[in-house]
């Protein structure tokens, strides 16, 4: 398919790689709505796709809005990542350009369901992929995070604004407080509803450091909705360092 793509970046967070894969990109302030959707109506834009990651901390400082953006947040009821982006899409949606799927260029990055790794889960894990699961969607459901670590039946840490490997080193931290190497399992799902234009789960290369660091032994992720970049290669490291991955329905594993 051959689509020709206009990119809007965020001073300082994206990577400037990008620059030669696009026809042009457009780099603007975090906080700013005016100019960047100005700019994708120039240049003819009526479909857009949010891709990369902010941290959700920037809100503490790091957000210069311009006066259209001032207005939006004006309005908001909370600071949760689904108000601000379901705001932010609302707005472009008002200029005429509608966000999409996140995935929609990138199904075949989605994780599957089942056994993904050569490896399947040992009687442990099984145990802390079920307690993982449960305690994920009920912290996924009031999108405060969308991971949880679990050790020997025990949830660790739940993630919030820090992000992923933030709370998987913490829990590493946590997990070894007492002098022990626990193994950890990482459990990562896709809130209720969740809404696939912004936010879908996102794991890959740069976790598996993270992963080998943390002595994380299992990883469970929600099949369908849960992106892994670079895919083929992620599977093949995380078998070389014999991590169990799993694919599960958002139901969950099996009682």
């Amino acid at each position: 398919m051959n689509v020709d793509v206009v990119a809007l970046g965020i001073r300082g967070v994206t990577d400037a790689s990008l620059e030669p894969l696009v026809s042009r990109l457009d780099y603007f302030k975090l906080g700013q709505l005016d100019a960047p959707i100005k700019a994708l109506k120039s240049a003819g834009v009526t479909r857009a796709v949010m891709a990369g990651k902010v941290q959700h901390a920037s809100l503490f400082g790091g957000v210069l809005p311009d006066f259209r953006a001032i207005k939006v947040f004006a309005r908001l009821k909370d600071k949760r990542t689904d108000t601000i982006l379901k705001a932010v899409a609302d707005e472009f949606s008002l200029e005429g350009i509608e966000l999409i799927s996140s995935a929609a260029y990138l199904s075949h990055l989605l994780a599957g369901e089942g056994q993904l790794s050569r490896r399947g889960p040992d009687a442990e894990e099984k145990a802390n992929m079920r307690l993982g699961w449960r305690a994920a969607k009920a912290v996924a459901g009031q999108d405060i995070g969308q991971t949880v670590v679990v050790s020997e039946n025990a949830v660790v840490a739940v993630e919030a604004m820090e992000g992923t490997d933030a709370c998987i080193l913490r829990a590493a931290d946590i997990a070894a407080s007492h002098g022990g190497k626990p193994r950890l399992t990482v459990v990562k799902v896709a809130k209720p509803g969740q809404d696939l234009r912004f936010d879908i789960p996102v794991i890959g290369l740069d976790s598996l450091p993270v992963f080998a660091k943390a002595r994380v032994s299992a990883v469970a992720l929600e099949a369908g909705t849960t992106l892994l970049f670079d895919k083929e290669k992620f599977m093949q490291e995380a078998d070389a360092a014999k991590i169990c991955v799993m694919g599960f329905a958002p139901e969950g594993p099996a009682s």
